[in-house]
């Protein structure tokens, strides 16, 4: 009797988006994640990760194409069941960050996934510990330096347990030691990750395949060495060689 192998973490298939405006956001994006991979989304502004990442989470919903999380397709009647699977964290830690502590805010999403209260905690202060924010709880997000509200953000997908993390440009505007330690952070975490950056030298320590996207479209899914690798190809999507 064979068994059958587990489905990928994310297929997606001949996606397309289009903005309310009329210009196209995403056409013909097809490509596949497996599980516990590590996978770089770059290009200029305005190439369409951050709406990529929206469409794969179900706040965005494409036109055409189909997007499968785990081997379930994303639909009106499974796209709650599909946010439980994928945990996405906004380049902006305060569109994340809304509660009057930051336990609060960590505990938010187990909660309106049902989880008792024990549980709830549980899981919420495992996420605080597991990024360093542990002695936090009770403090007000706002008030906390942004290194600090990015690992807060970050706690918040943590606890609802997802074994895939969307994350769109997790180190911008950090310093270099919050960025270091965000990175140290990601690599030690056992799941499926996407990452929307410019941050090149992140690609290279932590995602070993990246994806090129430019007006909405695929133009390289290679090696994320072959990529780093090629000047030309940097520069012609308006990416600086490392």
């Amino acid at each position: 009797m064979t068994t059958a192998s587990p489905p990928p973490a994310l297929e997606v298939d001949r996606l397309c988006y289009v903005y309310p405006d009329g210009t196209h956001g995403l056409t013909d994006v097809t490509f596949e994640v497996g599980q516990r991979e590590r996978v770089a989304l770059v290009g200029p502004n305005g190439a369409g990760k951050s709406t990529l990442l929206l469409n794969l989470n179900g706040i965005l919903r494409a036109h055409s194409g189909s997007i499968r999380v785990l081997g379930t397709e994303l639909t009106d009647t499974t796209v709650r069941g599909i946010r439980a699977m994928l945990g996405l964290l906004f380049s902006n830690p305060d569109d994340q960050l809304f509660s009057p502590t930051v336990l609060d805010d960590v505990a938010y999403g187990p909660l309106h996934m049902g989880y008792e209260r024990d549980e709830v905690l549980r899981r919420s202060r495992e996420a605080l510990e597991a990024v360093g924010m542990g002695a936090f709880e009770g403090r007000v997000p706002h008030r906390m330096s942004l290194g600090q509200k990015k690992r807060v953000a970050m706690a918040t997908v943590l606890s609802m347990g997802t074994p895939i993390l969307l994350l769109d440009e997790p180190t911008a505007s950090l310093d270099p030691m919050s960025r270091r330690g965000l990175i140290d952070l990601l690599a030690s975490l056992p799941l499926t990750l996407v990452v929307a950056t410019h941050d090149l030298g992140m690609v290279g320590d932590l995602l070993p395949r990246t994806i090129v996207l430019d007006e909405g479209r695929i133009v390289v899914d290679a090696s994320s060495s072959a990529v780093l690798g090629n000047a030309d190809l940097l520069r012609a999507h308006q990416l600086e060689p490392l």
